[in-house]
């Protein structure tokens, strides 16, 4: 099973053939935002979903009390670059609000179950976000 550095690597080298499908046969993408310290790109092996011409990400960070770095980088700033298996584009991320993330979470966890669990186990509030393609 792949994760992290060798995640990334490993989809980009071969547009996502390798590590697009993930644990549980979960789609992933590659999420590459700018260190809100450091200005250096980082890039992200996340699960998501497209859903109406967007793809959502879910901020769970495993139910930790904080939210993921790469979240906190995209609220710096919301322009981020997106791989989902070939096809590599600039979006804007944006947090889902109050009806959109309602209808949304189910989406998410349909496809990853463990994000109810980590709800429950965190007092935030864990954000799903949309990334537009810009």
């Amino acid at each position: 099973m792949l994760f992290g550095e060798e995640h990334v690597r490993r989809y980009e080298e071969t547009d996502g053939e390798v590590g697009h499908i993930w644990e549980k046969g979960a789609p992933t993408l590659i999420l590459t935002t700018k260190g809100r310290k450091s200005g250096a790109d980082r890039k992200f092996p996340l699960i998501y979903q497209e859903v109406d011409g967007g793809y959502v990400i879910v901020a769970s960070k495993g139910g930790a009390p904080a939210h993921p770095d790469w979240y906190l980088n995209l609220q710096a700033d919301p322009q981020v670059r997106v791989q989902v298996l070939g096809d590599k584009f600039t979006a804007r991320a944006r947090t889902a609000q109050a009806a959109e993330r309602e209808a949304l979470w189910p989406k998410m966890a349909a496809v990853w179950p463990d994000y109810d669990e980590y709800q429950s186990k965190t007092d935030r509030e864990i954000p799903v976000v949309v990334l537009d393609r810009i």
